[in-house]
């Protein structure tokens, strides 16, 4: 007797399986696409997607059975239906109504693709102005390097580092080296975007051969951070206390050489000729 093939819908191996809690709200990517957004929007949705093994159904690996009596013709449907209302749940409301009347989950991502995946060029631009202005400031060291750590993964979403293609195993180190100039330029930039009072532990770093990975990098800027072992001082706290150590000490130099009889400078109420008189000695020069 042939056995007939296992539900699909219960299989949790399958792409057809779904837990008890999944249901049409079950999922919502935050924030939502509202179109500039797109690229990491695309990135979280997908990461979602593919936790609950659909991603199939919306790159289009997995078809919709053409014949109705397949077992899995009724869990495929099921399955595009919840995956919709996953994505629309992630899109504004504007969105959200521009495809609502779209049947499948595919068409309703392809169609989100092609709208906002444009205008690569401009977000480019924007994201290389942004990390090329980017200052530590008042962040933590951890703060600073976690805003430059999200646009650089943004950036590298539009620009992707190439990976060998050829079907022998590549010898060259083309490719690697192309991603040690990547990860380079990303230490040197979160090191010198450090505010000035990192500059000792800077410039150790920069000397070193081979420089060490970012992570090693971040970790030894923490520690300094944490040590309190900054190089200088802030140059703005100095200049008032020296100014402020000016002024009081010419003040108490001119006080101290007031006379409190006369009130004239120059002298001490000690040496005041008006009223002690002119000493002998010096009689013979004023007369």
């Amino acid at each position: 007797m042939v056995r007939p093939p296992p539900d699909p819908v219960l299989d949790n191996s399958s792409p057809y399986f779904f837990h008890p809690d999944d249901g049409p709200t079950s999922v919502v990517v935050t924030p939502l696409l509202t179109g500039s957004n797109y690229h990491s929007w695309s990135r979280s949705m997908k990461r979602v997607i593919g936790a609950k093994m659909k991603l199939d159904f919306v790159t289009g690996a997995l078809p919709m059975p053409e014949d109705d009596f397949d077992p899995a013709y009724c869990a495929w449907h099921r399955c595009n239906q919840l995956i919709s209302s996953w994505i629309l749940n992630s899109v504004s409301p504007s969105i959200a109504q521009s495809v609502v009347f779209m049947e499948n989950a595919i068409d309703i991502w392809n169609d989100l693709h092609e709208r906002f995946s444009q205008g690569d060029l401009i977000r480019i631009s924007e994201l290389q102005q942004e990390i090329y202005v980017l200052k530590q400031d008042n962040r933590s060291v951890t703060d600073f390097y976690s805003d430059l750590k999200t646009l650089w993964e943004e950036l590298e979403l539009y620009l992707p580092i190439p990976s060998c293609t050829c079907r022998q195993r590549c010898t060259c180190e083309a490719m690697r080296s192309a991603r040690r100039n990547h990860t380079l330029l990303h230490t040197v930039r979160f090191l010198t975007g450090l505010n000035e009072n990192f500059s000792t532990v800077r410039s150790q770093i920069l000397i070193m051969e081979p420089l060490p990975p970012i992570n090693k990098v971040l970790s030894l800027v923490i520690q300094h951070e944490c040590q309190g072992n900054f190089s200088e001082v802030d140059d703005s706290k100095i200049l008032v206390n020296a100014a402020k150590y000016t002024k009081s000490s010419s003040n108490s130099k001119a006080s101290s050489h007031n006379c409190s009889y006369c009130g004239k400078d120059k002298h001490v109420v000690e040496n005041c000729f008006k009223k002690n008189g002119v000493p002998p000695h010096m009689k013979k020069f004023s007369s």
